[in-house]
């Protein structure tokens, strides 16, 4: 079932309840969600950004480090609720029983949850959104009781099973189903943690799928406010909270396979100046109090529940999102937790992850723990994450120059030239002295060199030999040294690039109006050293090239002579 179709289906469903079940849906922390606007579904942007997912790290690896959608961002989007208990319990093989006891409901092979109605033809979307309703409304109570409570519970199975942790197919599965049978538990966990848990693996899944797990809008937000220069998305409505109320998809009529090129190409060429590390700076807390009770998990590296998965919200890796400079950590490795396979129906044992998980439900419990860092520059993490992730972080046609991994692999290679080159020297030293040695050598020595089977116009020949051959390897290294000494000019240059861009990303979100004149400075000052690094990327490609000349030379001019008799 599409995405959108689910979203409809539910939608009409809670508007066809009496106002005090909807009043009980909004004390549970749903109530947000139905405020949003039905939008459209941007496959290529879904792909795009699936691509980029390391599912090792449980995080975005973009050409400029990590990325990772927070609670924060599912608070501020989406307005879930993502503080209270772990959302973690018992999973079954079999839900037949308990979906018989708590739904009233004969489990054939396929039972329906709502009336099935199809959308007629030049129907609009509000008018079938209408007739759902009022079809959906002539089978629910109208006054709290047994059957009120019967189908509240429906609702939330089908909510929770079709639109916020919506898997693929038309099944709505009901995992979520033993967490209901206590009505007024439902509020006190954490939907919006366990729905992040249920992104992240909907993440992992196969870059080619185009279809989304979950509630696809907060998605698709996360990278209008994370990317704007992508522009797949238009801020409609100004002001509105929770955040997803104010964006739709941008409408693009190209075919997908188009598309997704032209997203790879602009992601992989992403002008770091505009990446969005903290979108949320002019944001404030007015009409969403469930922002107060959420803040004391914003910041943290947590581990997050949601039945059989549990997985890591690793916020160390993006430190930058926090307005601290990304130190060096240890990257990720694939926990024992994570499911080997994508069916919900794999789970043919019977387990309670409250206690198979206790360690992890104790870290939730405890909020994590807090992100800090004592670093000045973002160096040390991208000479890392570079020699960790090379050019896969790029999926263009047309790959970028990997700068990080040019600057890690080219101070090295300086520091093994500059101590080739004083072994050189000292070689030099040592061959000149010797080749003075016997030119000084008077009969005497010559007398010793034949009786060793040798003469002194022989050695003198071959120390002489070895002394250019020692001079070549110097100017060898020499030039070699040159080029690397500009290479490294080349990389501080990228460097204050880099700072610069920070510096002006920091303008952008926090200044005022009278910075404009800043802002044109340093963007003039950003050019200059983007021409800067360009000029002396070519330097050292003209002195590559001179040297390759030279040497082709050389080995003309030293190619020996044929004996003057032979033939």
């Amino acid at each position: 079932m599409r995405a959108r179709v689910s979203w409809t289906l539910v939608l009409a469903a809670f508007l066809a309840f009496p106002p005090f079940q909807r009043e009980r849906v909004e004390e549970m922390g749903f109530g947000q969600i139905f405020r949003i606007e039905r939008m459209r579904v941007d496959p290529a942007l879904t792909q795009a950004l699936r691509s980029r997912w390391d599912a090792e790290a449980s995080a975005f690896a973009f050409p400029w480090g990590h990325m990772i959608p927070s609670l924060e961002d599912v608070s501020r989007i989406t307005g879930l609720r993502v503080y209270g208990r772990a959302v973690s319990g018992y999973t079954y093989p079999c839900y037949h029983a308990l979906a018989e006891r708590l739904l009233d409901l004969p489990i054939e092979r396929r039972s329906s949850l709502v009336p099935r109605a199809g959308k007629n033809a030049g129907e609009s979307e509000d008018e079938y959104l209408a007739r759902l309703a009022r079809v959906s409304q002539r089978e629910l109570a109208s006054e709290p009781g047994p059957q009120a409570d019967l189908d509240l519970c429906r609702f939330l199975v089908l909510f929770l099973g079709r639109l916020l942790f919506a898997t693929r197919g038309d099944a709505v599965h009901c995992r979520f189903l033993p967490l209901l049978e206590d009505l007024g538990e439902v509020g006190g966990y954490a939907w919006g943690a366990a729905f992040l848990a249920h992104q992240f693996d909907g993440l992992s899944a196969s870059e080619r799928q185009t279809s989304t797990s979950g509630f696809y809008p907060f998605l698709q937000v996360w990278a209008y406010l994370h990317l704007p220069a992508l522009r797949r998305g238009d801020l409609t409505w100004r002001g509105l909270v929770p955040i997803a109320r104010r964006w739709d998809s941008h409408r693009d009529t190209r075919h997908l396979v188009n598309q997704l090129e032209c997203l790879h190409e602009a992601i992989d060429s992403y002008p770091y100046l505009d990446v969005v590390w903290q979108p949320y700076l002019g944001e404030g807390d007015e009409g969403q109090p469930w922002l107060v009770q959420a803040r004391p998990y914003f910041g943290r590296s947590v581990w997050l529940h949601a039945l059989n998965l549990v997985l890591p919200l690793n916020l160390f890796l993006t430190q930058r999102s926090l307005g601290l400079r990304q130190s060096v950590v240890d990257f990720p490795v694939r926990d024992r937790f994570r499911r080997s396979g994508r069916s919900f129906r794999g789970l043919h044992d019977t387990t309670d992850w409250r206690e198979r998980a206790r360690e992890h439900i104790e870290n939730w419990e405890r909020k994590g723990k807090g992100v800090r860092s004592d670093a000045t520059t973002d160096d040390a993490y991208l000479q890392a994450y570079a020699l960790k992730y090379g050019r896969k972080v790029y999926k263009s046609a047309r790959h970028q120059v990997d700068v990080t991994g040019e600057i890690a692999s080219l101070r090295a290679l300086l520091q093994s030239v500059v101590q080739d080159r004083e072994a050189a020297q000292r070689q030099t030293t040592e061959l000149r002295s010797e080749l003075e040695r016997v030119r000084g050598t008077e009969a005497g020595g010559a007398s010793s060199s034949r009786s060793a089977g040798g003469s002194p116009s022989l050695m003198e020949d071959r120390l002489a030999g070895a002394v250019l051959r020692a001079e070549e390897a110097q100017r060898h290294l020499e030039e070699r040294s040159e080029r690397d000494q500009l290479r490294v000019r080349a990389e501080t240059a990228e460097s204050q690039v880099a700072e610069m861009t920070q510096e002006l990303a920091t303008l952008r979100v926090q200044r005022p109006s009278g910075d404009q004149e800043e802002v044109i400075r340093l963007r003039a000052e950003l050019l200059a050293q983007q021409t800067l690094a360009r000029n002396l990327q070519h330097i050292v490609t003209d002195i590559s090239r001179s040297r390759s000349r030279s040497r082709s030379g050389v080995s003309v001019s030293r190619a020996p002579a044929p004996p003057s008799g032979s033939i």
